[in-house]
């Protein structure tokens, strides 16, 4: 009788161990997922952002006068004086 009994504490004990690692287990993949969905919303709300300022700024190009056209220098020659 004596065997059955310590066979029956360990299997609860090892059971209890079993439960409690699953249920750390558990609260470490809510932290990953929660971390994921808030590493996904700032790269969403980023990429939005640089979206608009990169329309911005093609409709600021657009609005702008045409750059001059660039003036080209003449070239100067030496002259030697003997």
């Amino acid at each position: 009788m004596a065997d059955t009994s310590s066979k029956d504490g360990a299997r609860k004990r090892a059971q209890n161990h079993f439960t409690a690692s699953e249920q750390r287990d558990s609260v470490v993949k809510q932290m990953i997922e929660s971390e994921r969905a808030a590493t996904e919303a700032k790269s969403a709300k980023l990429r939005v952002l640089r979206l608009a300022k990169e329309e911005a700024d093609r409709e600021a190009a657009r609005n702008a006068p045409p750059a001059p056209a660039p003036v080209k220098k003449t070239k100067t020659r030496r002259v030697t004086v003997r």
